[in-house]
């Protein structure tokens, strides 16, 4: 994982305003979503192992996307890159969940925090940039 310098850390936006912007931009909002906090995501590279991670707290109102309840006023955190390597295929070690029997093809990662080369780094900086006059202007 490598942090990136970004003037939006520590800026204070609507969540609605921000989601959208960022999904025009490619971003999806991640799955370690919570109430209070969150990452909006995007890959960088055709594998989806290198991603570019902008952080986020809720700081007034709340994310709740089953009752579409998102009137919430975020803090950008610093934003960063990491990589994901995984093993190719399905996993051989897929096991059974208990509830609904079924079965669990994804695999955890090789190495969950990667080595990201220095070409990820400077296109994740361009991107940044790029969301930065978005967001700012």
């Amino acid at each position: 994982m490598i942090p990136l310098e970004s003037k939006l850390e520590s800026s204070e936006k609507e969540f609605t305003e921000v989601k959208s912007m960022l999904e025009e931009q490619q971003f999806a909002l991640g799955g370690d979503w919570n109430y209070d906090h969150g990452y909006f995501d995007r890959y960088l590279d055709e594998e989806h192992m290198v991603w570019l991670r902008m952080p986020f707290s809720v700081i007034n109102g709340s994310i709740d996307d089953t009752t579409q309840d998102l009137d919430a006023k975020i803090m950008l955190g610093r934003p960063f890159v990491l990589k994901h390597v995984y093993n190719e295929g399905l996993d051989k070690e897929a096991h059974m969940k208990t509830i609904g029997s079924l079965m669990d093809q994804f695999q955890e990662p090789v190495d969950a925090d990667a080595e990201v080369e220095s070409k990820w780094v400077n296109q994740a900086k361009k991107v940044l940039v790029e969301v930065e006059e978005r967001l700012l202007h």
